[in-house]
């Protein structure tokens, strides 16, 4: 069984038993979460965040299932236009045995997977807890020249330790910013969400 057709059964064995779906992949590629949650989408759930867990900031994705009228439908074609997606068999959206969308609904994936980026750029840069964790290593810096009287290797990266953290920063606003322009571009509405933080939601679909 390949790669593709390992996450596409684990998908599905997610989408017939829950209403709350979590992809964990720790060596996929973004382009692979995109092409999941178009496929969950297809069988009536929406994307709803992710989250950064552990130590290695492991990606989580979330799905919830939408009670939508729209997406209802959207399942119930699906389902039966597809009823058994899995190994060898076709899935919505995708070439056989694969995880690559056919040309049709490339540029919907390409929102979607823009959407996680987005978003797990948001969950990594929570600036207080980089900005600590800058300052906090500058002081044990300091604390261990004065201690040890290694002036000249560790004054250095006392200093360096914060600017690394803000140069950080501004390179995931700055990336941030441009999959922005892209999102509104596709029609995407920039929302708060409860802590605060911008995300962005795609347009409804018509006739939904």
């Amino acid at each position: 069984m390949s790669l593709a057709d390992r996450h596409i059964t684990a998908l599905m064995r997610q989408i017939t038993t829950r209403n709350d779906i979590e992809l964990v992949h720790p060596f996929a590629e973004l382009d692979t979460f995109g092409a999941l949650v178009y496929v969950a989408e297809c069988y009536g759930f929406r994307y709803e965040s992710v989250r950064l867990v552990g130590k290695h900031r492991i990606m989580h994705v979330q799905l919830v299932r939408d009670p939508s009228a729209w997406a209802r439908q959207r399942a119930a074609a699906n389902s039966a236009a597809f009823p058994d997606p899995g190994p060898g068999r076709p899935v919505p959206g995708m070439y056989l045995g694969s995880l690559t969308p056919v040309p049709e609904v490339q540029a919907e994936v390409d929102v979607i997977t823009a959407l996680i980026r987005h978003d797990a750029l948001g969950a990594a840069a929570n600036r207080k807890q980089l900005l600590a964790i800058g300052w906090g290593a500058a002081a044990l810096f300091l604390l261990m020249a004065v201690l040890t009287g290694k002036y000249a290797v560790l004054l250095p990266l006392a200093v360096l330790m914060p600017l690394f953290m803000v140069g950080s920063l501004k390179v995931n606003t700055s990336r941030r910013a441009k999959l922005a322009q892209r999102l509104m571009a596709a029609g995407c509405t920039p929302v708060r969400d409860a802590a605060g933080l911008e995300r962005y939601v795609r347009p409804v679909p018509q006739g939904s």
